[in-house]
């Protein structure tokens, strides 16, 4: 039975996912499979990476640089976060991403990116580490308004997060049957309509009305993949960690001791219930005298690609 690890985005409430992680690596829990979307790309390959505290100690380490994330950066480049500083120099020079172990490591590792022509998800399974796999990490990543358009394999690309939120249903339909799903908002949340829809109808991103249209309904997408999350988790075969309330951060923060508080709430509620998750993900024994049956579930027809 495979196991996986879902990350919900979320820009900086993705501190939070961090600390969780990072008690999971320190415990030694591996999974079969890990799939991000936005923050949750761009922090969890540091799960395959093996690199506990990488994610908090750049952004701490970044948050008052404008060449990292700024208005500055915006201006110039188009892109909040700075793509070349942010997702080329600093995992190739100043906080070194491990691209060695994040090849080694068999873990199946996905990014969720959003296609703005057709408006719907793209899952990238990413093998090797360098700066093609940088690239698809900030395609998933790039909100809307705040970035390029990133084109990759084919495909312009925006936040994965339009499209497919929170991909537990993509992941068990991959045979993950065992999951662990990381958000970053409290049970009970529910997600109003984007205020920015029309500023996007106003934007360069008109050219593209199917990505326009699945922002405009991302709220009732977003919705209604926290209840079949909650379902899964009442079933009994998916952990669910969430914040236990509003994180206190936006999705932008240049306040290092503010990213700190955000990722040892995580830490917080990862170690109260690092002996559960350690126990249901361990493997069940098979009845005496019983084979493995093997269960299959179709496939969703969004786009598939691996590199």
């Amino acid at each position: 039975m495979k196991t996986g690890l879902v990350l919900e985005g979320g820009a900086m409430r993705g501190l939070f996912s961090v600390g969780v992680m990072d008690v999971l690596m320190e415990a030694g829990v591996e999974f079969d499979g890990i799939v991000g979307v936005s923050a949750g790309a761009a922090f969890g390959c540091n799960y395959k990476s093996r690199q506990a505290g990488r994610a908090l100690r750049y952004n701490q380490r970044f948050a008052r640089d404008r060449r990292y994330c700024s208005l500055w950066s915006l201006l110039t480049t188009g892109d909040l976060f700075n793509a070349k500083f942010a997702y080329h120099v600093v995992p190739n020079k100043y906080d070194i991403f491990d691209n060695e172990a994040f090849e080694k490591n068999p873990t199946a590792f996905y990014v969720v990116c959003t296609d703005l022509n057709t408006g719907e998800a793209v899952y990238k399974q990413l093998n090797e580490g360098g700066d093609e796999t940088f690239d698809w990490i900030r395609a998933s990543a790039s909100m809307p308004l705040c970035s390029r358009p990133v084109e990759l394999g084919g495909h312009v690309l925006l936040d994965g997060g339009i499209a497919d939120s929170i991909p537990l249903k993509f992941f068990q339909e991959a045979g993950y049957e065992r999951n662990v799903v990381v958000l970053t908002q409290p049970e009970g949340y529910v997600k109003r309509p984007n205020k920015f829809v029309p500023a996007m109808r106003l934007s360069g991103l008109r050219k593209y009305p199917r990505f326009i249209e699945a922002a405009a309904h991302r709220h009732e997408m977003y919705n209604a993949q926290t209840e079949y999350v909650r379902e899964a988790e009442l079933q009994g075969h998916t952990i669910v960690i969430r914040p236990e309330s509003a994180l206190p951060i936006g999705h932008i923060s240049h306040d290092p001791a503010e990213m700190q508080r955000v990722y040892d709430m995580g830490r917080a509620v990862a170690e109260r219930r690092i002996k559960e998750i350690k126990n249901r993900l361990s493997p069940l024994p098979l009845p005496e005298g019983r084979g493995v049956v093997s269960i299959r579930l179709g496939v969703s027809p969004q786009i598939r690609e691996n590199i």
